[in-house]
């Protein structure tokens, strides 16, 4: 029903599929997401969450796949007690040991019936096949499970390397063209927000894996790509009544690193900001264009710094993701040049002269500690940026900070003095936050 049956013509559908996947931003996903219709429709974007893993084809030995029971009405989740499963492709095993502690939990079961005429783990069998040979497959089917307990059962089954994250889902349902379009570009932005509880069934059916699957990424420090969004109008059918598809891939954050031609056009529009700002005395408004990078549309939070020679001359930033990348790089560039309260605006010949610093930060996540000497135990030198906020008043310092102050004591008080703060102060009320970034800089040149 969703591939072909026999086997050349099946090998063929997926190979076109992975060769007409669309450029993806390099990086090794540890969790993929693909959609789950027929290949016909929704097999381009599956092509391009799978094409990047057949470098990793060696290493990846297991893929535990989430998605959701279309046709079966049950709490928790299930598995098959299956051996095996058969595509047109041949066989792939199923990693029984890696299933059979899971079974130990209340809400996870084996429940065949729920398997039988389920398609949203099946149709993924032969990207995996094509892609990663002969690695094994945890498979569980999603019912009416909390999404805490789904993301329970993924840490137990996380592992490193080895072992790959997959969620089945596709987007929106049978909507017209252009209000599926509106619809599945505000979900893919709340994916890459890990906004799990703005998600329900009418933005992806596969929303509990899902938001499941997200939660382990803020818990872990996974930034969110996605990859390609489309829907069954673009690819094959009518636009009359659509449905929407996404590819996206999640990576460890603190090891993320942009393309050399991302991060180039990053630094060129930061230049180009500063530039315009002392000419004209404005922000230049930045339009995104077709044919840009994944990476550089995605909604991150950015910081920029502006150096002359080795001094300071500016630096502005985002503490949370509000808007895709490349505005969020040109908006802080000119705050950083025109708007830093402890320098004046900035002027052509300082532009010219300007060195640029570009950091890409990760969501950042609560530090949960009981005194300022448990938030020293966790710190993390070099890794960590850190955030502290005592009501209205906030510091932040990147993690490039600690090349300057190396001691965590001294970092965390250096900290409170710039948020405002007594150096010894700490009350129940104080919030601390950790990300990570990737930083990267350039020199400017004259547009």
């Amino acid at each position: 029903m969703f591939y072909p049956a026999e086997a050349d013509a099946c090998a063929n559908l997926v190979t076109r599929s992975l060769e007409g996947a669309r450029p993806s931003p390099p990086g090794e996903a540890k969790v993929i997401v693909a959609p789950h219709a027929g290949h016909v429709y929704s097999g381009a974007i599956a092509g391009t969450a799978y094409a990047p893993l057949a470098a990793r084809s060696d290493r990846i030995r297991c893929v535990v796949m989430l998605g959701p029971a279309h046709r079966a009405g049950f709490a928790g989740m299930a598995t098959t007690s299956a051996a095996a499963w058969a595509s047109p492709l041949g066989t792939v095993p199923v990693d029984w040991p890696a299933i059979e502690p899971l079974l130990a939990l209340p809400h996870v079961r084996v429940a065949d019936r729920a398997f039988a005429q389920e398609h949203s783990l099946e149709v993924q069998i032969p990207f995996l096949q094509r892609v990663l040979g002969d690695a094994a497959i945890v498979p569980i089917l999603v019912g009416d499970a909390r999404e805490d307990d789904v993301a329970g059962v993924l840490e137990r089954l996380w592992g490193g390397p080895e072992t790959l994250i997959l969620v089945s889902t596709d987007l929106s349902h049978f909507h017209d063209y252009d209000t599926a379009r509106q619809m599945d570009t505000g979900t893919a932005k709340l994916i890459e927000l890990m906004r799990p509880e703005k998600i329900d069934g009418e933005r992806a059916c596969g929303h509990r894996g899902l938001g499941g699957a997200l939660k382990r990424a803020q818990a872990l420090d996974l930034r969110v790509t996605a990859l390609d969004v489309r829907n069954s109008g673009d690819t094959s059918g009518s636009k009359d009544r659509v449905v929407g598809y996404g590819a996206f891939a999640m990576e460890y954050a603190d090891t993320a690193r942009l393309a050399d031609g991302d991060r180039a056009r990053l630094l060129d529009a930061a230049r180009a900001s500063l530039a315009f700002g002392a000419d004209n005395g404005r922000a230049m408004r930045a339009t995104l264009g077709s044919g840009l990078s994944p990476a550089l549309t995605a909604m991150r939070a950015s910081f920029v710094t502006v150096r002359i020679g080795d001094k300071l001359r500016g630096c502005w930033g985002s503490v949370r993701a509000r808007q895709p990348l490349l505005r969020d790089v040109v908006a802080n560039a000119y705050k950083a040049g025109f708007e830093d309260p402890r320098f004046g605006p900035m002027t052509k010949e300082g532009v010219a002269a300007a060195r640029l610093g570009i950091s890409v930060l990760s969501t950042p996540r609560p530090i949960r500690c009981a005194d300022e000497a448990d938030l020293l135990r966790q710190l993390r030198p070099d890794r960590d940026g850190l955030i502290l906020q005592e009501g209205e008043r906030r510091g932040l310092f990147l993690p490039s900070v600690w090349r300057q102050v190396p001691r965590p004591a001294q970092f965390v008080r250096q900290l409170k003095r710039k948020a405002g703060l007594a150096p010894d102060h700490w009350s129940d009320s104080l919030r601390v936050f950790r990300f990570t970034a990737e930083s990267f800089s350039g020199s400017s040149r004259p547009h």
